[in-house]
């Protein structure tokens, strides 16, 4: 391809990405974004809990793409969402499978909850709105949220199940657009482990792990930063442009983008 053709696809990508809007939480684009799982199947761990629970709470849900896809649900299956756009898409995929979704505003970045600053009684964090001990399993996959919350509203004996994406997970992105890496509130399996034990959890299994986004041309990444923007808040397809056109050549060239991503996974149990 000669520079023109190339130069012509670049920015061909770049205002499809910014055309491109993220329905519900699918972060594929078309099949352009793929993802090489960590060594857990989350999906399945949280299946064989579902199976052996009478109800269960999915924190977070986004667009209902996951939960929907779980082989099974308790007959009695919550979500809920704080991402307006989000609620309408979750509600139209949950709704047949008799789900009801809940629209909740999301908690602060379990990061940045210190020093016993994730008890709810605090203003700024938000209260879930169900009953003491409404729920005997609550999943969460890459949401925060309120550790005594999700206590309170679990039964004696429940469990709760969570994926959570590290800190730390995004260096790769910050090296490969040439940005200096911000310093980070604290999120790994240590921390999370710790404000769970505060909140009066036991915990009784999790693994850390990695797992690979690839990327199958320069517009797919520049549409995924758009979208996530917490991956690297300093992005803009404008003020990154030189960057941008740097990884497009690259990926002409036949060299793969992609970048890891720190995960880890807890079961915890509020004791009877």
């Amino acid at each position: 391809m000669n520079a023109g053709a190339t130069q012509g696809r670049f920015d061909e990508l770049l205002q499809q990405a910014q055309a491109s809007p993220l329905v519900g939480w699918d972060l594929s684009f078309g099949g352009r974004v793929t993802t090489t799982p960590p060594p857990w199947n989350f999906e399945r761990i949280v299946e064989a809990h579902a199976r052996r629970s009478p109800d269960m709470l999915d924190l977070g849900t986004g667009g209902g793409e996951w939960l929907g896809r779980l082989a099974f649900r308790p007959p009695r299956t919550v979500a809920t969402e704080g991402w307006a756009p989000n609620v309408a898409v979750a509600r139209e995929r949950l709704a047949p499978l008799g789900v009801e979704v809940v629209e909740v505003e999301g908690a602060d970045d379990n990061a940045s909850q210190r020093d016993g600053a994730e008890q709810a009684h605090l203003p700024h964090l938000p209260h879930l709105p169900f009953a003491d001990a409404s729920f005997h399993l609550v999943v969460d996959r890459h949401e925060s949220f309120v550790p005594s919350e999700v206590h309170r509203i679990l039964a004696p004996g429940g469990r709760f199940v969570t994926q959570q994406v590290a800190s730390d997970f995004n260096a790769d992105c910050y090296a490969l657009l040439g940005l200096p890496m911000p310093a980070q509130p604290r999120w790994q399996r240590d921390t999370a482990v710790a404000q769970l034990e505060r909140a009066g959890f036991a915990v009784e299994d999790g693994a850390e792990g990695t797992e690979l986004i690839a990327f199958a041309d320069i517009g797919a990444f520049a549409w995924y930063l758009q979208q996530v923007p917490y991956v690297c808040p300093e992005f803009g397809i404008d003020a990154c442009r030189p960057a941008l056109e740097r990884l497009h050549h690259r990926i002409e060239g036949g060299e793969p983008l992609a970048m890891r991503q720190k995960l880890f996974w807890l079961s915890a149990l509020r004791p009877a």
